[in-house]
């Protein structure tokens, strides 16, 4: 079994994943962890040096890896991840447990204001900037995002709740 959180970055995709693996006792995955370890390069630095492009075919060649492990497992996935090529696809070809954490832009601003310097993708820009940029974002991605079989609105509410309505949604 394989239970594949995506949405956009600051949406909680691990803080969340972390709480579901550990209620349901399988392994936690953050993708873009298991990017860093298996290439041994901070992903800040793999799109400063070697940029985007890069960047993510190399995420499509370890999240296939990821996938095709037989053990059960919660993976987060980057916000950019279910866009690129065909992930998604693989995605949901994998696994019928793909849950979108969606968020309004207010509270991704909000959640992403304090956190710019560590996201490669936002670290530049100023914040009078960021809500335009992450609604552009969010509208280019929510084709892709909308894919996912089911969608966990993550406005005001705590991170166990989260987890919890995930829960009741396995088999």
């Amino acid at each position: 079994m394989k239970i594949i959180l995506i949405g956009y970055m600051g949406s909680g995709k691990s803080t969340i994943g972390k709480l579901v693996a550990e209620e349901i006792n399988v392994e936690f995955v953050d993708l873009d962890d298991y990017i860093e370890t298996r290439l041994n390069e901070k992903i800040a630095h793999i799109f400063e040096t070697k940029g985007e492009l890069y960047f993510r075919k190399k995420e499509s060649e370890l999240l296939n890896e990821i996938l095709e492990d037989d053990r059960n497992l919660v993976i987060a996935v980057g916000g950019g991840t279910p866009c690129y090529g065909i992930n998604m696809d693989t995605i949901l070809e994998k696994t019928s447990l793909v849950f979108y954490l969606k968020l309004s832009i207010t509270s991704l601003t909000e959640r992403l204001h304090k956190e710019k310097e560590h996201r490669p993708l936002i670290a530049h820009l100023g914040d009078e900037d960021l809500p335009e940029f992450i609604g552009k974002h969010i509208f280019e991605r929510a084709v892709f995002y909308s894919r996912a079989n089911y969608t966990v609105l993550g406005d005001n509410r705590l991170p166990e709740d989260v987890k919890d309505e995930i829960l009741t949604l396995l088999p």
